[in-house]
């Protein structure tokens, strides 16, 4: 069950035409309501304010900022500068500033609340805003100019962050480089100074984050792959550029966070702490597993000695994922939630740094930037805080099942003319009512599914081989049946 989904192109032999998986996310569509497509008048409405955004008085390209993206993207939200400020840091961070050319109630503003978030497949999406602004006007396009929400943090030597502000600001992007680009040129010495300051800061980032008691899962990546007219599955590890980047964006939410709760107005990005239930119950499956988990030792310092490359480490990450269930979001004015906290980040947080993607951040944004100037907060977002969680909330519901159905349908589609073949894998999961039953994790291809052991119990965290007896894309279905132990 990995948490993230990558296209990438590569050459594989258990390749599926591409035009049957095409069908099956276009079926998938239909059965989730969504489409790429836009209405004509929202199209019309966001060629109109590509053409007259309103642009700040306030010229930020003087800071040679950068982007750092997954290969194809074009959707940028955020561009960076770091540079050195005595022994700590100033971490300039441009966010896409949607509301450039989206006022409330427009055609494109009422449209990106049906949508709530941008959905992610293989050769396509399903844009929260139309292109000519998503991936043209409004993104972040290396060489263009375009409207920011300019967020300035400054930190000490340790990575700690000691001052915050957003302001509207045009930027200038210099270059837009992929996570192995910038990994290269970190390695090899060609990198430019942002990005060598990055890998300074981010480590000090992540440091901060574990002396706050903050987790975060070590999940497997799995990725759907695009070579010709044919799909691919396989896992991958994440570079550390990806780790380190995605830290400034963390930076920022708690920054915001900080703004929003000072203030008592704003829109927070909840976790709940986990259930001390949950926790004994983790506690029993590292023993059943064999893997030491000191009575004294704290759940996120024990999640940061798992290798998930160790089976028995697999199935533990796999089963710890329970404890980071019942995210949300809470939107408040005049008086702080009941539960403020995003218990893996161990902070109050904000989403804020992926307005073109995410819905939600236009209006935390607007929030920021009012504090900052010391004006009202708009009553457009005022009015929507009590019902944005909801929205948002449906929103991500539908966009966890578009990908895990594309993921179902892929892993289907790949093993389609390989039914009764016997792969090796990892018991992952196994079912607390019937043992028999579980989940395994197959590496080649990188695929994971339903496993039944036809009457013995599964032997959880363990190498077995599993005999391939399901795998129907109508259904998006896989299933395998134990074949033998270790």
């Amino acid at each position: 069950m990995p948490s993230n989904r990558v296209l990438r192109v590569r050459t594989h032999d258990d390749g599926v035409a591409a035009h049957r998986l095409r069908e099956g996310v276009e079926q998938l569509r239909k059965e989730l309501g969504v489409t790429p497509h836009f209405p004509p008048e929202v199209e019309e409405a966001a060629a109109k304010a590509a053409a007259e955004p309103r642009l700040p008085d306030l010229d930020r390209t003087d800071l040679p900022m950068l982007t750092i993206d997954p290969e194809g993207a074009r959707d940028l939200d955020q561009a960076m500068h770091i540079e050195r400020d005595g022994d700590g840091f100033v971490v300039h961070y441009a966010i896409a500033d949607v509301a450039a050319f989206v006022s409330p109630g427009d055609p494109v503003d009422l449209e990106a609340n049906r949508r709530g978030e941008t959905l992610y497949a293989p050769e396509s999406k399903v844009p929260l805003h139309p292109p000519v602004l998503s991936e043209g006007a409004a993104s972040l396009l290396a060489g263009e100019t375009r409207p920011a929400q300019l967020w300035t943090i400054r930190l000490d030597a340790e990575g700690e962050g000691t001052d915050v502000r957003v302001e509207r600001a045009l930027v200038r992007s210099t270059a837009q480089l992929t996570y192995q680009q910038a990994q290269a040129g970190l390695d090899d010495g060609s990198a430019p100074e942002t990005v060598r300051l990055l890998a300074e800061v981010g480590p000090l980032r992540l440091a901060r984050e574990a002396a706050r008691g903050g987790v975060s899962l070590p999940l497997p990546e799995q990725e759907v792959e695009v070579e010709g007219e044919h799909w691919h599955l396989g896992f991958r590890e994440r570079l550390p550029m990806e780790d380190w980047n995605a830290q400034i964006s963390l930076l920022t939410g708690y920054g915001a966070a900080d703004l929003m709760v000072y203030a008592r107005v704003g829109l927070l990005r909840t976790l709940p702490p986990p259930d001390p239930h949950d926790v004994q119950r983790l506690h029993r499956t590292a023993r059943a597993l064999g893997i030491d988990w000191p009575a004294e030792m704290l759940y996120p310092d024990f999640i940061r000695t798992l290798d998930p490359r160790v089976p028995a480490h697999a199935a533990m990450v796999d089963a710890s994922t329970r404890l980071l269930r019942g995210s949300g979001y809470v939107g408040f004015n005049g008086e702080l939630p009941e539960q403020p906290l995003h218990a893996a980040l161990a902070a109050e947080y904000a989403h804020v740094t992926a307005p073109l993607r995410r819905l939600g951040d236009r209006y935390a944004g607007e929030v920021c930037l009012a504090l900052c100037a010391g004006t009202e907060v708009p009553d457009w977002v005022l009015q929507a805080l009590p019902g944005l969680p909801e929205t948002l909330r449906t929103s991500a519901q539908r966009a966890s099942a578009y990908e895990r159905g594309v993921l179902d349908l892929v892993e289907a589609g790949v093993l389609e003319e390989r039914v009764g073949e016997v792969f090796a894998g990892v018991v992952v999961d196994v079912d607390e009512k019937d043992p028999t039953r579980g989940s395994v994790v197959v590496q080649s291809p990188a695929v994971e599914g339903r496993l039944t052991s036809g009457g013995a119990d599964l032997p959880l965290g363990t190498h077995v081989r599993v005999r391939l007896v399901t795998a129907d894309v109508q259904e998006r279905r896989v299933a395998f049946e134990l074949a033998e132990q270790g």
